[in-house]
């Protein structure tokens, strides 16, 4: 991988390497926007990690233009001391640091900035479900300020270089697209006219920092939507703001309003999917560009550098599942990389004003407390099942110098990681469990495979600590006819145990039996969904089930909500929906109505081992996330 670890320049800042960290919301920050100790350690971690460089979260740059709760913030001169101490730790530790610039203009929501949000135009949003006023000439100079103010407090910090944020959706991009710029004075109209409000940010930017000070810009190469910014239009725009004097550009792309959810990458989308906008922006200038979407292999990123689709190549979320990435790419340490699965767990969290978290890394956020420290008393610890959660206790409990046995039943680890890939567009997870599998076996843990653990074997063992991981059964709902023969758990189906004949009804539209659904309709099944809620995949998060809804109707799924099923027929399933008695025909049906956790060999261990704990689904059913994080907090505290 020597192009991924060539030097390049941007500007005047010279980097040791091509991959960069772009900023990715944490809500790590205080409520008004200061640099915290837990903001630190986290940055801490992924430069020591060995990346290039660390472009730090958006900082809003006036308090009308707040994102989350907890956004940092570069609004006031008091926020430069703080600044000062994350940039300098950054550099510290081997990386170089920038700050991005921000302002979320109509995507702002007045339940976070106590106000109505400006934007370009009044073009209602259907992320807050807000409408915008437009910023008068006046107020679109004290926004044009602002950034200004903003690069000099980045500047005073020590950072290294200034990122200004004019992609996804948020004002300068407000501006920059035909979709939510309809003014008609001399910052609306053409794409020169549009493009008014970034150069003049630039243009000041440009004499408060001086000519030598880096400046980035991150914009849209298509907004992904129906009269929005096109490849074409970008183009223009790249080619202004090189004429204007910007250092680098950093191409992404998609607004929060585009039919498919291009800027949160989530996994049914490819790998690289961004990656050909980065390329035609390149065409066309001679300053460095930066690709961005789904560039989680240091293989596909060394790819697009040697194709020269892009002079570098940003990491994001793959550097919050493994901060150490680049260092074991570049040692070819390619199996010990611990892959982001673009779950969009971690991007989920920030819709709903919570912390950022990474359903295969429980450290982010936690990188200073949930440090590796080595038992003071080394113990024997069981593990009673092999897939996420079990795995992961055995990782950290071999880590910290127990001595760790884990039993699985079956004849191979993973669990319900097993299930969880066969549905269509879950190829991503597959990385999850031959990742867990490699490092405890790396680490010495000894694995015994096809052998059910009885208490008998556990006395004989004698642990003083075993983990119960045994995971979760179908939860069989009390439905007449629920034991008919055409009836089967979708557990069954995905696992091969069961099949289904050609009209199928899914109780239950879950993430499992939506995902089942789309299983099916593959296969020309003609399938129906019947949910009890208001709607489908309401465990999922956002992203995934907007992806995942288009699907099912594209391949023709009846989804059904709100409904009672009452019976189970031989030809068919009766619900009730608005207080009316239905019936929809099937030939099999497929319940996917949740799970229970499976605790037998827990109540029978009760009292006779010193520690005994469950987790996983064995404690409560849950997700990946949920599973990998109580093993690796347990195995903590043990």
């Amino acid at each position: 991988m020597s192009k991924l670890f060539e030097p390049i320049k941007i500007g005047t800042m010279k980097l040791k390497n091509r991959i960069v960290m772009p900023p990715m919301g944490t809500n790590f920050a205080s409520e008004d926007g200061f640099v915290t100790k837990r903001l630190v350690n986290y940055h801490v971690e992924r430069a020591k990690g060995g990346v290039g460089l660390i472009i730090v979260e958006g900082a809003y740059v006036e308090p009308r233009g707040k994102g989350s709760v907890r956004q940092l913030a570069v609004d006031h001169d008091d926020k430069i001391s703080g600044l000062k101490e994350l940039a300098a730790a950054i550099q510290a530790n081997g990386a170089k640091a920038a700050l991005q610039l921000f302002h979320g203009g109509r995507q702002s929501q007045s339940s976070v900035i106590g106000t109505q949000p400006v934007s370009a135009s009044e073009v209602f949003c259907r992320l807050t479900r807000e409408t915008p006023r437009a910023l008068t000439v006046e107020e679109i100079q004290d926004v044009i300020e602002a950034f200004a103010e903003g690069a000099r407090r980045t500047k005073a910090a020590g950072f290294d270089a200034v990122e200004i944020h004019g992609a996804h959706g948020y004002l300068i991009n407000q501006f920059l697209s035909p979709l939510t710029n309809k003014r008609t004075d001399e910052y609306g109209g053409d794409v020169k006219g549009r493009t008014r409000f970034l150069l003049e940010i630039l243009e000041l930017t440009r004499d408060k920092v001086g000519s030598d000070y880096p400046i980035l810009c991150r914009i849209n190469g298509d907004d992904y939507i129906e009269g929005g910014l096109t490849l074409e239009e970008t183009k223009k725009i790249a080619q202004m703001l090189e004429a204007a004097g910007v250092d680098a550009l950093h191409i992404s792309g998609g607004i929060y309003d585009s039919p498919v959810p291009v800027s949160t990458g989530p996994m049914a989308l490819p790998r690289g999917h961004m990656v050909h906008l980065a390329a035609g922006i390149k065409k066309v200038v001679n300053v460095p560009v930066i690709a961005v979407g789904r560039i989680n292999d240091p293989e596909l990123a060394e790819k697009i550098l040697l194709e020269e689709k892009a002079d570098l190549v940003s990491m994001g979320r793959a550097l919050l599942a493994d901060p150490e990435l680049p260092k074991k790419a570049a040692t070819g340490a390619l199996d010990d990389i611990r892959r982001c699965t673009a779950c969009d767990e971690c991007i989920a969290r920030l819709f709903f004003n919570e912390d950022v978290a990474c359903s295969v890394n429980a450290a982010l956020g936690r990188e200073e407390e949930y440090r590796i420290r080595k038992a003071k008393v080394p113990k024997r610890v069981l593990i009673v099942g092999g897939g996420p959660a079990g795995m992961e206790a055995a990782r950290v409990s071999a880590l910290r110098g127990h001595e760790v046995v884990l039993y699985e039943k079956n004849d191979r680890l993973g669990g319900q990681l097993n299930l969880a890939v066969v549905p269509p567009h879950k190829e991503e997870m597959k990385s999850v469990a031959p990742y867990l599998e490699s490092q405890i076996r790396k680490l010495g843990v000894k694995v015994v495979l096809g052998e059910e653990v009885t208490p008998l074997l556990v006395e004989k063992i004698k642990p003083d600590v075993v983990f119960i991981a045994t995971g979760s059964v179908p939860a069989i709902p009390e439905i007449l006819g629920v034991e008919g023969d055409h009836v089967v758990t979708a557990h069954d189906l995905l696992v091969g145990k069961a099949s289904v004949k050609e009209r199928v009804v899914i109780v239950g539209g879950g993430m499992v039996g939506a995902e089942t659904a789309e299983f099916l309709a593959e296969k020309s099944k003609k399938v129906t969904i019947l949910e009890m809620l208001g709607r489908i995949g309401i465990d999922m998060v956002p992203m995934a089930m907007l992806m995942l809804y288009q699907r099912l109707k594209k391949l023709g799924v009846a989804m059904i909500t709100n409904v009672k099923v009452q019976e189970i027929t031989e030809d068919g399933v009766v619900y009730e929906k608005d207080g009316v008695k239905q019936t929809v025909e099937a030939d099999s049906v497929v319940l996917a109505a949740g799970s229970k956790p499976n605790i037998s060999l827990m109540k029978a261990l009760e009292g006779k081992v010193s520690e005994l704990y469950a987790i996983g689904n064995a404690k409560e059913p849950g997700n990946v996330l949920e599973a990998i994080h109580e093993g690796s907090r347990l195995a903590r505290e043990i």
